[in-house]
């Protein structure tokens, strides 16, 4: 069978699988982000708190994503739940140091001005400093997504969702007459993905970065 007589064949399961990444992935972003940016915002003033924040997250990215799905299975179970707590650990370096980056690179006067009218801390955290620190935390939340637009595949090693599977199902039968449309749709689709994710994200920045700040 052909690649594109495989395509039309599976199509169904293909899409589904597709969804079920996607959708695994942007809940994880979602809970990295709020995380990550959270995080920045507690440690960024402190040159302590903000390097113990990035080795932190950082030394999740140095535990190979197989090993720790392998390590969480006996704790949480089979499918969704190591899915979703390995998706976020590796989501959260990108967002926390471009959140202390960005946030630090607020100029000092600005904030000044902002407490000079009369804002409260909270004022000055949402009006003036995070739409500031915006840009490069999107950037961050950019490069988190499509790192975990790869490793989502691994997670059918634990049952997960998404397009893993059609990737692990070839891998495990090759020799066999679909092997290789499996593998090779399964690897399209995450990049397919990933660019249609990456073009919502310059979509989402044109929306909400002032063409000021964009320049």
């Amino acid at each position: 069978m052909s690649f594109w007589s495989y395509l039309s064949f599976r199509h169904e399961q293909l899409l589904t699988d597709a969804f079920q990444h996607a959708s695994a992935v942007f809940q994880c972003m979602l809970i990295a982000t709020v995380l990550g940016i959270g995080i920045g915002l507690v440690s960024y003033r402190s040159g302590w708190g903000s390097n113990f924040a990035v080795t932190t997250t950082a030394s999740f990215l140095t535990i190979p994503s197989l090993a720790l799905i392998g390590l969480l299975i006996p704790l949480v179970g089979l499918g969704v739940p190591p899915t979703v707590i390995t998706l976020t650990l590796y989501g959260l370096l990108p967002v926390v140091r471009n959140s202390i980056v960005g946030l630090r690179g607020v100029d000092p006067a600005l904030v000044d001005a902002a407490r000079g009218i009369g804002m409260s801390r909270a004022a000055q955290l949402l009006k003036v400093e995070l739409p500031l620190a915006w840009p490069p935390i999107l950037t961050g939340i950019r490069v988190a997504t499509q790192m975990l637009m790869g490793i989502a595949a691994i997670a059918a090693y634990a049952s997960g969702p998404g397009l893993g599977n059609e990737i692990f199902r070839g891998i495990a039968s090759l020799g066999s007459a679909n092997a290789i449309n499996q593998v090779l749709a399964g690897t399209l689709g995450i990049i397919v993905l990933a660019l249609l994710f990456d073009a919502a994200y310059v979509l989402l920045g044109r929306l909400t970065i002032p063409r000021g700040i964009r320049v």
